[in-house]
């Protein structure tokens, strides 16, 4: 690292990102990813007090990367419907891209979170949140009827699981599975009309 280069704890975590892709996630090391900085593992220990520390914060900035491009969704002021249909197709596309894509770092990051569970916990009430936003301004409008969207927010969820689970990611290369993923979708929306 030179020395005008500050070391900080986002430079750390992409730094860990590509460790964990060279060595996997059984045999990264706190050291494997002082030497990726050039630094001492003292420097990574004063960001990141232990190794499960920094797998966990890895693991919740993967996982923000997701939540972070929803929240672009939700926000928008258009037809709540409109709004719902395509965050769950976003949510579908992301998880299917970041399983296509690198499938030996999205195998590591399926082990990180297993062992991140309140990390994992606080990303599912992330996109519940986000979903109660959208149904609940469909409610406001009148466009769902909905009597307890927090709620509705879950089921929906549930229902979508087969889509942004990552337990079901082998299912995401089936041939039929776009019209799967419409079909649910459509099924939901209906139960969500007024």
């Amino acid at each position: 690292m030179g020395t005008t280069e500050i070391l900080t704890a986002e430079r750390i975590l992409e730094a860990t990102e590509e460790v964990l892709r060279r060595h996997g996630p059984a045999k990264a090391t706190v050291v494997d990813v002082a030497r990726a900085l050039g630094v001492s593992h003292g420097s990574v220990y004063r960001h990141f007090r232990t190794k499960a520390a920094l797998r966990e914060a890895v693991t919740k900035r993967w996982l923000d990367r997701t939540s972070e491009m929803l929240d672009a969704i939700v926000a928008q002021d258009r037809d709540p419907e409109a709004r719902l249909r395509d965050w769950l197709a976003a949510l579908f596309t992301a998880k299917r891209r970041k399983a296509g894509d690198d499938p030996e770092l999205f195998a590591t990051y399926m082990v990180l979170t297993g062992e991140s569970g309140e990390v994992v916990g606080e990303h599912i009430a992330t996109l519940t949140g986000q979903l109660t936003t959208i149904i609940r301004s469909g409610v406001d409008s009148g466009a769902f009827a909905v009597a307890d969207p927090a709620a509705g927010a879950l089921a929906l969820f549930h229902a979508t699981d087969r889509f942004h689970d990552p337990c079901h990611a082998g299912a995401w290369e089936q041939p039929a599975v776009e019209d799967e993923f419409a079909a649910v979708v459509e099924l939901v929306l209906r139960g969500l009309r007024a």
